[in-house]
Order: structure tokens, then C-alpha cells, then sequence
């Protein structure tokens, strides 16, 4: 390591990661983007999701000042976030086979709409079988994901595959595996994760490059303002009645 402090170390990982990202994904950033607006313009629906820690990324641009108003999170019980009792039941639940199925059977999802699917390993069986379900409806899948697993790691699907091998579109996230990007002598075991700071990013980016591409066709970008700032709370009526038969997390 250098001589800077371990802060100072972590933000420089995560900028060189950020760089990374910006120059190596930028095709696939565009193509992602491109294809939120597509599904926009042509009437479908938006969703994220993500288990565990990638859930944060997922829930980042759902209802969001700034994001889409059409991005919706598809909740799975027990994966989102940390805040199921014990925490490692969303662990031991990423890995049950038919997870997927029954919440895609119970979920609004239909053919013409896209998934944004956030896996930094991209292993389990929940986030695999996500992404083969969903393409078999006819929704479009957008995967999130560190291509780094699919190369030095095994499946954890029957399949043998990855995440990234079900996708339309893979945004790599350069994370290594393990996630984390910082190492001392002092300590044990390496710290300091990342990938939340750059998966948020690509999502960011591609909502950006979404929005960006409907205007460009003519198309008022379904945007959300802050209910903190004057106005923001009727501009967001305004947007959230317009497309109510597309938004879910008002129900």
C-alpha cells in the first residue's frame, strides 16, 4: 500500500474503478440506457432488483429525486437489504432453486417491460434463475454484475452459469472478487468494499442516458424532482398520475 491513509486509499480505488467503468462500459452503458428509454416509449414497465447489499443499488432509483418515475423495485422477501432476522437468511435464501419462479409468478412483470438485475457475483441461483425466467416472459434483463466471479469462480445454479450469460445487456462492474479493495499487514483480512459505490454509479449512468435518449426523441422524460425544493411535490403528482398504470410502489 502507500503512504496515504487508508481514506485516502479507499477513495482512490473507488475513483480508478469509477474511470474504469466510465472508459471500458461506456458501449454497454449507451445500450442499456437505450433500452430503458425503448421500453418507456413503448409502454412498458420499469423494475430493479438486487439481493442483500446489491439491493441498495436496486432501491437507489426507485423513487428517486432525479431517477425515472417508472422504476420500480421487485421485492423479494428476505433478500432486500440486510434487515431480515438472522441477516444470513437473505444469504442462505440467494441459493434456493424456484425462489425465482414464485416471485416472478406473483410479480406485475410482463413481456415489453425490462429488469435491471444487480448481482456482483452473479453465482446464485436466485439471480440466475431471475434472469432466465424473466427473459422467457419476454422482458428484456439488464444485468449488474462482476464478470471477475464468472471467470475465477464455480455457478452455484444447476446450470453452471452466471448471471452475465442470461442478460440482453452486462454491465461489468470491474469489482474484484471479494470486494474489497484495501489490504494492511495489521489487519487479517482485506476491507474497504466498493461495489456499491460503483454499481450505484452504472445505474446512475444508465438512468442518465435514458432519460437523455427520450428527450432526444421528443419525449418529456418521466423525471422525479425533490419534495424538497418548492414545487417538487406537485411537479411529482403531476408525473406520478400521468404514468400511475406503470408505477407499483404507490400501491
Amino acid at each position: 500500500m502507500s503512504d496515504r491513509k487508508p481514506a485516502g486509499q479507499f477513495l482512490d480505488a473507488a475513483i480508478d474503478l469509477l474511470r474504469r467503468v466510465r472508459d471500458e462500459e461506456a458501449d454497454s452503458i449507451e445500450a442499456a440506457g437505450t433500452l430503458l428509454a425503448d421500453t418507456v416509449q413503448g409502454g412498458g414497465r420499469l423494475f430493479a432488483f438486487g439481493a442483500g447489499h446489491s439491493s441498495l443499488a436496486a432501491q437507489d432509483v426507485v423513487y428517486r429525486a432525479g431517477g425515472l418515475a417508472l422504476m420500480n423495485l421487485l421485492a423479494v422477501p428476505g433478500v432486500v437489504g440486510v434487515d431480515v432476522m438472522p441477516a444470513t437468511l437473505g444469504s442462505a435464501l440467494e441459493r434456493v432453486d424456484g425462489l425465482a419462479s414464485a416471485v416472478l409468478d406473483s410479480s406485475p412483470l410482463r413481456a415489453g417491460d425490462a429488469l435491471v438485475i444487480i448481482s456482483l457475483s452473479g453465482r446464485n441461483a436466485l439471480p440466475v434463475e431471475m434472469a432466465m425466467n424473466a427473459r422467457a416472459l419476454g422482458v428484456r434483463v439488464i444485468g449488474v454484475t462482476s464478470v471477475a466471479y464468472a471467470e475465477e469462480t464455480t455457478s452455484r445454479h444447476a446450470s453452471g452459469t452466471f448471471l452475465k450469460d442470461h442478460c440482453d445487456i452486462v454491465l461489468d462492474s470491474k469489482i474484484a472478487v471479494g470486494d474489497a479493495e484495501l489490504t494492511l499487514d495489521t489487519v487479517p483480512a482485506p476491507f474497504a468494499p466498493a461495489s456499491t459505490v460503483v454499481t450505484s454509479a452504472l445505474m446512475q449512468a444508465m438512468t442518465a442516458t435514458a432519460a437523455a435518449a427520450l428527450a432526444d426523441r421528443g419525449i418529456e422524460p418521466p423525471l422525479l424532482r425533490s419534495g424538497n425544493v418548492d414545487g417538487g411535490h406537485e411537479w411529482n403528482g403531476r408525473v406520478l398520475d400521468q404514468y400511475g398504470d406503470r408505477i407499483f410502489y404507490r400501491r
